[in-house]
């Protein structure tokens, strides 16, 4: 099975996780600082996937509730495109992430960390909500 590097790109925090060998579980695996450059920020994350025998990439999309894009979803675009010039071996997926942050911030709320390690860890684990959520969505459903 091929691993999956599920990412949080943002503006000042790039949020990695990473599948098991069954591509069924996502853990979070770091968090890199962003550069503002979406092609040098996509080498650095290629780095990572390559220390991490990453086969696909699977980036959260911010779509509006409605659906639409804004500067952030624009930015992401940019940065899934820095990818694949950077990686063409590797496949690159585009994933709705419409509250992830909402949904790692009622996980962390369950932690009982510190404010500054919850925020330190964020983006980490709204990687992790969008790349279990890609993976989900390719098990078959139960009873087939």
């Amino acid at each position: 099975m091929p691993r999956y590097l599920g990412i949080d790109y943002g503006k000042r925090r790039i949020g990695l996780a990473v599948s098991d060998e069954m591509a069924t579980l996502a853990s979070p695996l770091a968090t890199l600082p962003s550069t503002g450059s979406p092609c040098t920020d996509a080498l650095n994350v290629i780095d990572v996937a390559d220390r991490e025998r990453v086969e696909i990439f699977v980036v959260g999309l911010p779509l509006n509730m409605d659906g639409s894009e804004g500067p952030q979803a624009k930015l992401s675009r940019a940065f899934a495109d820095g990818l694949r010039a950077g990686s063409t071996a590797r496949t690159v997926e585009l994933w709705d992430e419409r509250l992830s942050s909402f949904a790692a911030d009622q996980l962390l709320d369950q932690t009982g960390l510190s404010p500054a390690k919850r925020k330190k860890r964020r983006d980490q684990i709204a990687a992790q909500v969008i790349l279990q959520s890609y993976l989900d969505s390719l098990q078959p459903p139960e009873g087939q």
